[in-house]
């Protein structure tokens, strides 16, 4: 195992907690929403142009009896076995703090890491919170109250005016900070869509300037086969904020769950394949990456190929890929499921 490699197993093992040490041979203790089989980890591969391909992780910390709190204590408590190895900047968490984490919190989850590993470069830190954590009901209220905290305060008009247009189908689902220094770190917001077509996702996108809509229409058809509308797993806009930023954000990059419009994961490698070609990427670091994951045909099952994104506008445009790692279990092929 290089370096780099052991650096990164021992960062995730870090942010797992005492889950990590239970037996794959065990069914989960706890329903993690990170995958579709429960897994507390799910993978991903960040592609750009002319930059090196990035590894990422999404984490859900677990205790030894997992629950929503005590899951929130042990990835509290993994924040100090991190920052013992690398730099870790936590004002930003702290301004929020009170508003995400509470001492009873509802939801399915509280707190998620996202672990950002590549051979040449420090790991990146960055913390998904829950807007659902005080109720569905104060999720909105929570995230705008957040933005204002970090002086984004009239971004929220923009973001609510192309992203929340339809009461009880568009919610913020995910809000999310960079652990890195003030000049570096970014704030995000998501916002899923429930039972949207791609005019809706090109009017969210719309909220950012200068992103390329008519790309974003064409990728949501390949990943897709079609226009809508998306009835399954809802579509997901997300916003970046950089520094700097006040009422706009800088990025969008939008969130498309492949595998529920496919039938099986080679229909939804083919068209991961077609969407990097349309975005001329280079397509070797994912097939490596799926190659060094994959444990079974293809056609096998469903669900391996989780998400692909598209990122537009700053700070990195470009396309990533979302893998399951199926350590419980492996989704039927959809027509088989369809049938049984």
């Amino acid at each position: 195992m290089t370096r780099s490699a052991e650096s990164a197993r021992k960062l995730l093992a870090d942010a797992l907690g005492p889950g990590s040490a239970r037996p794959l041979s065990r069914v989960p203790q706890w329903p993690s929403q990170v995958a579709d089989d429960h897994s507390p980890v799910e993978f991903s591969v960040a592609l750009a142009k002319n930059e090196p391909p990035a590894v990422r992780m999404i984490v859900e910390s677990l205790a030894e009896r997992p629950g929503t709190r005590a899951n929130l204590t042990a990835a509290l408590d993994a924040l100090d076995r991190i920052g013992a190895e690398h730099p870790l900047h936590l004002a930003r968490l702290e301004q929020v703090r009170d508003l995400f984490l509470p001492s009873d919190p509802q939801g399915e989850f509280a707190f998620w890491y996202s672990l950002i590993v590549n051979a040449d470069a420090a790991p990146g830190i960055k913390v998904y919170l829950n807007p659902d954590v005080r109720g569905r009901d104060n999720a909105t209220p929570l995230v705008r109250e957040a933005l204002t905290r970090f002086g984004l305060g009239a971004a929220y008009p923009a973001v609510a005016a192309h992203a929340l247009r339809r009461e009880g189908l568009d919610r913020f689902s995910f809000f999310a900070l960079d652990l890195v220094d003030e000049a570096h770190a970014r704030v995000k917001t998501y916002v899923s869509h429930e039972d949207s077509v791609v005019d809706d996702v090109v009017m969210a996108a719309s909220a950012t300037p200068g992103t390329d809509t008519g790309l974003l229409a064409e990728v949501v058809e390949l990943a897709c086969g079609g226009t809508g509308p998306f009835t399954r797993r809802p579509m997901m806009s997300s916003y970046t904020f950089l520094p700097g930023d006040h009422d706009r954000p800088s990025g969008y990059s939008l969130y498309i769950p492949v595998r529920d419009y496919v039938p099986d994961d080679l229909e939804a490698c083919e068209r991961v394949l077609a969407i990097m070609n349309r975005c001329g990427l280079d397509t070797k670091p994912f097939v490596l990456a799926l190659t060094s994951i994959i444990q079974r045909p293809l056609a096998d099952g469903v669900g391996l190929i989780a998400h692909v994104s598209l990122r537009l506008g700053r700070p990195r445009p470009g396309v990533t890929v979302y893998l399951s790692s199926e350590a419980y279990d492996v989704t039927p092929p959809r027509t088989t499921a369809l049938s049984g």
